[in-house]
């Protein structure tokens, strides 16, 4: 079964376009893992500060494997000094 989310940011005054950069520095690395079937960031027009990645992943094991990947790592170890929040919705495709 796919697994699509949706997770907000919040950048912190001030850093968004550190927190732009280093969310749209996923993107790439990510589209090309094996069982990636969607993954784009997209930036709030009325406001600023907040950005969302939206992701369908094929199943569990190809999210677990984004998890493991080294830019996953590189993000993980890095955003929380830009974002002021963060939340994640799990979504279901309903057509």
């Amino acid at each position: 079964m796919t697994i699509t989310k949706s997770v907000t940011f919040i950048a912190k005054d001030g850093c968004e376009d550190k927190m732009k950069e280093l969310l749209c520095a996923m993107v790439v690395p990510s589209k090309a893992e094996d069982g990636c079937l969607f993954y784009e960031i997209l930036q709030y027009e009325n406001d600023r500060k907040r950005f969302m990645a939206v992701e369908t992943w094929r199943d569990e094991a190809a999210l677990d494997g984004h998890k493991t990947s080294a830019h996953y790592k590189i993000y993980k170890s890095s955003y929380e000094p830009f974002c002021d929040d963060k939340y994640t919705d799990e979504l279901e495709v309903l057509g």
